[in-house]
């Protein structure tokens, strides 16, 4: 049985869209774009979305937007991929790490805190795999210290925090939507924003700092969304929930069918969120009398895929120890959970019977 990571949902509607644009003529900012914009701005419930080319543009355009001075700092995590931090370093600030919670792999509000100094311009925490992260403590902490927010949730589309979904919000939440991702345009992203006046800054900032067409009132990128690439999401859009549910219901039938394997250890959900699985990562306990490459290789034996999100966490990154001099143990539990954590298929084209022999091949390698 061959079992993917992931497989990018597409059907005849998605087809269709895409055709219909080619047909159009019309291939760059054009209806497709405005279209997702409101569709999305109605499914998170918030008052402006601006569509880009990918989720590091979208997390670059809002860090622009708060207009650091060289050297100022934002807060973050290690626990992610390098374009968390990469985008800060773009925008004339410096990333400073703090650790993360092991069993939720996010990132330790309790210790954003202790980080904050007179450069702290802001703080990004990450929604890691689709789960919130403490976005209570993290805006009780920003506004005591009139700090902004810029939200990487690049994985996390239709997640929920206290029954509200992330995105609706007066600062940033920058998302991804990369041929994987639970909803994709191949490759894309977005900034969502209450804010109507940075969502005016940042339309000008990604298309190439122009107010009207060949007026260029400020140094802007080319950040702009295809018209393919908007016809392949807005298609997903109104199935967004199913497939999520898909997802979480994948989730939990895995972690059902591996509680008996203490050797797995699942991410812990907080209470009051709403997890949306981009990934279902394990942490693979130190006394399982087997490596992780060695599971990966028996699994990849049966046909099934794995992925390790991320191997190296981001202050240990060649560049980053190169240019900062970052050395081993300042974050322990972020550098724990690179060396142990696994992702393994829950996506929503798998089957149970698929789930079933995900499981019964992982009960084989730990036994």
């Amino acid at each position: 049985m061959k079992v993917r990571i992931a497989q990018p949902y597409h059907d005849k509607e998605i087809e269709d869209s895409v055709l219909s644009v080619l047909r159009s003529g019309r291939l760059v900012s054009g209806p497709a774009v405005e279209s997702l914009e409101r569709a999305l701005a109605e499914y998170l419930d918030v008052q402006n979305v601006i569509a880009v080319n990918s989720g590091t543009a979208a997390l670059h355009l809002s860090f622009l937007s708060l207009k650091m001075r060289p050297g100022q700092e934002v807060i973050t995590t290690p626990f992610s991929f390098a374009a968390t931090a990469n985008t800060i370093i773009q925008s004339a600030g410096k990333p400073v790490f703090v650790d993360v919670d092991p069993e939720t792999f996010n990132i330790d509000a309790q210790q954003i805190e202790k980080a904050i100094t007179s450069k702290t311009a802001g703080i990004e925490p990450v929604h890691v795999f689709g789960q919130p992260a403490e976005m209570k403590h993290i805006g009780e902490i920003a506004e005591k210290h009139d700090l902004r927010v810029v939200e990487d949730a690049a994985e996390a589309i239709g997640a929920e925090y206290h029954g509200k979904k992330i995105g609706s919000t007066d600062e940033f939440a920058c998302f991804s939507t990369y041929a994987t991702k639970n909803l994709h345009t191949g490759e894309g992203g977005f900034v969502a924003t209450n804010d109507d006046e940075a969502a005016a800054s940042l339309r000008a900032l990604l298309n190439q700092g122009q107010e009207s067409k060949y007026l260029h009132v400020r140094l802007g990128y080319n950040y702009r969304m295809t018209e393919i690439a908007a016809a392949i999401g807005k298609a997903q859009i109104k199935k967004l929930d199913q497939l999520t549910q898909r997802r979480i219901e994948n989730a939990n039938l895995l972690t059902r069918k591996i509680r008996d394997l203490p050797a797995l250890i699942p991410q812990r959900v907080l209470p009051n969120v709403k997890h949306v699985y981009y990934q279902y990562t394990v942490a693979l306990s130190e006394e399982a009398g087997i490596t992780r490459e060695e599971l990966r290789r028996s699994l990849a034996a049966a046909g099934i895929e794995t992925d390790v999100h991320w191997p190296i966490p981001i202050h240990l990154q060649p560049w980053y120890r190169e240019t900062f001099g970052y050395e081993p143990g300042l974050f322990p539990q972020a550098e724990k959970l690179t060396r142990t954590v696994l992702s393994l298929p829950i996506h929503p084209a798998l089957t149970e019977d698929q789930i079933d022999y995900v499981s019964d091949r992982l009960h084989i390698a730990l036994r």
